[in-house]
């Protein structure tokens, strides 16, 4: 068994190092902020982010950032606003023997970058050189936590280190395919949550079955027509990290973006909304922003995304957004 470290003590965070001590594993939880160790360690449950479930002993809780130090696998689940000088803070405590697994879903604001794009440029300056690469699926950290069976696929350039990330963290509430497609992997899982969003605006403004079957399969083509104009493969929009999460995203009670959408939907104002999140985040709110500027930068028609930017950014009305969406020139599918 290996020593992991995850990065980020929310919801998703916590429900990974739980899985990862029933493998075995002997995890430590980091969290940015000593209060919210404390508060945990002192708990020993993740009151906030993750209620209801007891975090046994073994697993070290600590904002200490040594404490990465003796990882050998290294598991980031910081947002993605926050990463960037998350990892430039810790860049000094890791080593190259390490291998990083982003499972953060989400493009960086402004530079239009996949996370571990991110991850590459915030440790170079350090001179700390690793396999960084990314685990996405349909996982709501609940059910994870829970030990529910559970299906997600690892990405590494290096087929050979998919594969030792697979042994380490398969269980039998775990199951991980391996893939070579990171760019696929982690742009599915990103962008997945922009059409969760419009799912959830579809569903408060009341619209039925037929809508939402329309929205999710045009909205898969959104994804792939941008992932395979980075350089990522049709295929693997296909799989776990592209259609299986974007139907979970879309249709779960327990996703946050849908949760954000239906309350647009039902003529709420964002600002409030995210308020009662509680602290938690809502990618997808972020990664719109984001991804229309990737798309942008590849000449790529995203139509439902960019219904989607206005209204969270110019409070436009749902309605009107879907109608226009319905009155878009006829085309071929594709």
């Amino acid at each position: 068994m290996s020593r992991v470290a995850v990065l980020g003590a929310g919801a998703w965070g916590t429900a990974l190092a739980l899985s990862f001590h029933r493998r075995g594993h002997a995890v430590t939880l980091w969290s940015h902020s000593e209060d919210e160790a404390r508060v945990i360690r002192e708990a020993r449950e993740n009151t906030l982010f993750l209620p209801g479930f007891a975090l046994p002993p073994e697993i070290e809780v600590t904002a200490k950032d040594a404490a990465v130090r003796d990882a050998e696998i290294v598991v980031s689940v910081v947002p993605s606003e926050f990463l960037r000088p998350t990892m430039k803070r810790l860049a000094p405590h890791l080593r190259a023997r390490q291998i990083v697994v982003s499972a953060t879903k989400g493009v960086e604001d402004h530079t239009f970058l996949r996370m571990t794009e991110v991850l590459t440029q915030a440790l170079e300056p350090a001179g700390v050189r690793m396999p960084i690469g990314a685990m996405s699926g349909p996982s709501f950290a609940l059910e994870v936590a829970q030990g529910q069976p559970t299906a997600v696929t690892v990405a590494f350039d290096d087929g050979e280190i998919s594969a030792r990330v697979r042994e380490e963290f398969s269980s039998e509430s775990l199951r991980l395919y391996t893939s070579t497609d990171v760019i696929g992997v982690e742009l599915g899982g990103a962008l997945k949550n922009v059409i969760a969003i419009a799912a959830g605006v579809a569903a408060g403004v009341g619209l039925g079955y037929n809508s939402a079957a329309g929205l999710m399969t045009r909205g898969i083509a959104e994804i792939t027509r941008l992932a395979v104009a980075c350089g990522g493969r049709r295929e693997t929009l296909a799989g776990l990290s592209g259609v299986g999460d974007l139907v979970l995203t879309c249709t779960g009670s327990l996703s946050r973006n849908r949760t954000v959408g239906e309350a647009l939907g039902q003529g709420r104002k964002l600002p409030e909304i995210l308020a009662g999140l509680g602290g938690k985040v809502a990618e997808g709110v972020r990664t719109t922003r984001a991804a229309l500027g990737l798309a942008g930068r590849h000449g790529i028609e995203m139509p439902i995304a960019e219904q989607m930017e206005q209204i969270l950014d110019a409070g436009k009305d749902p309605r009107e957004a879907i109608r226009e969406l319905m009155l878009r020139p006829g085309k071929d599918e594709q």
